[in-house]
């Protein structure tokens, strides 16, 4: 028996790895999931690289990423849903159900109005997303990210874009490295549960100090975020997927990534 069967690896988390190391890797750990971020997909085939997933016991939870939707010209606008739709197409033939959306932003413009063009992006994709069954999930990105890589910043917004487009195919991302702080974050888990749009839950940790706005997340338990307590709401609301690893952390690509797993896979049991 699997050992970890809702615990997902993102390949981001460990970096220095191959699509193909990590396949195996992960499957050795007794892990139950990889999500598969685009740049392990080039030069390969992506339907080989599903069924060496699935050959190794694993399952293709999603990719990462869609996304950055937002841009001053219509030409970059269209060039950025071309490169969406090509993210939905290789999920497809990857056997991933899930594309995670970063969503965008464009420095100096308003917000609002990359909120807009998020939308009217996602809409773009949709009919591909549709004729491949292929979900899109929005990640809302904490504050900090707001000037340039999403507008998206809380549970709350994510929701606003979802309730605009209202399509089943469209759902959110849940990460609590973007989300632990929102005072609104239990109503607001609950309610993406309630319509059904809750696809996703990304785990790692705040570390206090953060030396590197992007890539300094912390393992599970190295930082401040109530885990326990934010996957507690996410199955209050419903949600029985996977809990997907995704640390972003020049400290830890550093390290032995064999010792660097064991200890993902330690700490999943102590801390999440």
């Amino acid at each position: 028996m699997n050992p970890h069967p809702k615990l997902c690896i993102h390949t981001i988390t460990t970096k220095p790895w191959s699509v193909e190391t990590a396949i195996g890797k992960y499957a050795e750990a007794g892990i139950g999931g990889i999500t598969v971020w685009r740049q392990w997909l080039e030069g390969r085939d992506p339907e080989k690289i599903g069924e060496r997933i699935r050959a190794a016991g694993l399952e293709a939870v999603s990719v990462c990423r869609g996304g950055f939707f937002p841009a001053p010209t219509a030409a970059e606008r269209a060039t950025a849903i071309e490169d969406n739709r090509q993210a939905i197409r290789e999920a497809a033939a990857l056997g991933a159900p899930l594309v995670v959306l970063v969503c965008g932003a464009v420095p100096g413009q308003p917000l609002a109005e990359s909120r807009q063009q998020i939308a009217d992006g996602i809409a773009a994709v949709l009919p591909l997303a549709e004729e491949l069954n292929v979900r899109l999930g929005i990640e809302p990105l904490h504050p900090m990210y707001a000037d340039d890589r999403s507008a998206i910043n809380t549970m709350a917004s994510a929701n606003e874009v979802c309730d605009r487009l209202d399509h089943p195919l469209v759902g959110i991302a849940a990460d609590v490295y973007h989300i632990w702080w929102d005072p609104d974050l239990a109503e607001q888990i609950a309610l993406t549960g309630e319509k059904n749009r809750l696809f996703a839950f990304h785990l790692c940790d705040w570390l206090t100090p953060t030396v590197d706005l992007l890539n300094d997340r912390g393992l599970m338990g190295e930082g401040c975020i109530d885990l326990k307590g934010i996957r507690a709401m996410v199955e209050a609301a419903g949600f029985n997927g996977y809990h997907e690893v995704e640390i972003f952390s020049n400290r830890w690509w550093a390290v032995d990534q064999d010792e660097f797993l064991a200890k993902i896979v330690r700490a999943y049991g102590e801390h999440c």
